[in-house]
């Protein structure tokens, strides 16, 4: 029984470990640096969709700040009693419930989850390689990208973003931080290709 214990609780440490998100996350260096296997993740998905690495993870930056059970603020009633939630976004991709369907069933995934950070990144990936095929996006276009991953490929065609200026900007930013990150894995991603190969 103690030893059912003392493994209960080895789990759990290591899944709170798992799940809780990297800090420094404006340094992708510093990020992969603390979550050891997100760089293979990363890089698996922009091998199997052809989206850059620096691309996907600034918009799943954007999207939960990398925590995978997030949630939408509830609505509320009188302006202070807790409602419904905005959208049934959730997790690392904040992907709605029909988009995340839409992908687990095309992928054959049906166990595939948004607080996964595997399937999350894969999701991602698939996304920017629908937005490119759909809405002829470029893959390494984060602006672009991110205003089709917001507002649905449907949205983005119809332009549904150009009276949104909080939106653009937010575009804006997932650009910038798009450039920063790869900026940054020029100068680091040696050393986690190295791990990855089996080299250290």
């Amino acid at each position: 029984m103690r030893v059912f214990i003392l493994i209960l609780i080895s789990f759990f440490i290591l899944f709170s470990c798992a799940s809780k998100p990297p800090a420094k996350q404006e340094n992708i260096c510093s990020i992969f640096e603390q979550k050891s296997s997100w760089y293979r993740l990363a890089n698996k998905s922009y091998e199997k969709w052809g989206a850059p690495i620096h691309v996907q993870m600034s918009i799943l930056r954007q999207e939960s700040a990398f925590q995978n059970r997030v949630k939408p603020e509830r609505t509320k009633i009188l302006g202070v009693i807790p409602w419904k939630r905005k959208s049934s976004a959730f997790g690392y991709t904040q992907a709605i419930d029909a988009t995340w369907d839409w992908y687990r069933t095309e992928n054959k995934k049906p166990l595939a989850s948004r607080v996964n950070f595997a399937d999350a990144i894969d999701f991602t990936g698939w996304y920017i390689n629908k937005s490119n095929k759909i809405n002829g996006i470029s893959k390494s276009d984060a602006y672009s990208q991110y205003l089709a991953y917001h507002e649905g490929h449907g949205g983005y065609k119809k332009k549904s973003y150009k009276n949104q200026n909080w939106l653009i900007d937010v575009a804006n930013k997932v650009k910038l931080r798009s450039d920063k990150y790869r900026s940054q894995l020029n100068e680091c991603e040696h050393k986690f290709k190295k791990k990855f190969l089996g080299i250290f």
